[in-house]
């Protein structure tokens, strides 16, 4: 990431969005502060981001609604949320509605610094990759059919609804049908970064592609479980 990029801080407390502004330069990027969600959809509106740092509990308009805004957008920006609540639902909404990460407040500056650069790495890729002619890609695995370039996912002649991430997840176990991965392993080659005690995160989303993809989520026939191991999408057809 030798080009500097520009990330937009929708954040109502001054003192956390100064402190993240400041340490995002050690990562070549320039920030634009945003104190209220109405103030970050002007700013996004009016030039171009490489990444959003999104506070979930903000005045007047919160988080998820302005998430739900920023997805509208035809171009594609990554959301990294913050939310400062204890509850899993604010967490999934968040995910659900599009943002592709989130941080529970408090978080150390080092770990939203990964965070960020994971998602603009993960952003960089998806444009050489269109740019060198792997957008046109298709795999059709597990009875599933993947457009990589449209990041479109069909069962039978039915689209799903995916996340980013879900969508991200679903690629990387297409590309490598039958395989095994840990949840270390796939929160360091899906997420871009690895920290201890966050497998959770992977549960999660796993729970939630399991959802879409499965005609019975709690016998699962495309994304398996490997017990002691990790999870696998089947190399066979359901």
């Amino acid at each position: 990431m030798n080009a500097k990029r520009r990330v937009l801080i929708i954040e109502d407390s001054s003192d956390i969005a100064r402190l993240v502004r400041l340490h995002l330069k050690d990562i070549n990027c320039d920030a634009d502060i945003a104190g209220t969600g109405e103030e970050g959809l002007r700013l996004f509106g009016s030039r171009s981001y490489d990444l959003v740092i999104l506070d979930i509990m903000l005045p007047g308009m919160d988080g998820l609604d302005v998430c739900r805004v920023l997805r509208e957008d035809r171009e594609y920006v990554p959301i990294l949320m913050l939310t400062a609540k204890s509850t899993e639902l604010d967490r999934v909404l968040g995910l659900e509605i599009g943002a592709d990460d989130y941080l529970s407040k408090p978080f150390s500056i080092p770990e939203l610094i990964a965070r960020a650069k994971a998602l603009l790495r993960r952003t960089e890729a998806l444009k050489k990759r269109a740019v060198s002619g792997h957008s046109d890609e298709i795999l059709r695995r597990a009875g599933l059919t993947i457009e990589v370039g449209k990041r479109r996912v069909t069962l039978g002649d039915r689209e799903l609804s995916l996340t980013a991430r879900e969508f991200d997840l679903l690629l990387h176990f297409a590309r490598h049908p039958g395989r095994v991965f840990s949840r270390a392993q796939l929160l360091d080659q899906v997420w871009g970064y690895s920290h201890q005690g966050y497998e959770h995160t992977v549960n999660s989303h796993i729970n939630r592609l399991r959802a879409k993809i499965e005609s019975d989520p709690a016998k699962p026939r495309r994304v398996l479980t490997v017990w002691g191991v990790g999870y696998k999408l089947a190399d066979a057809e359901p």
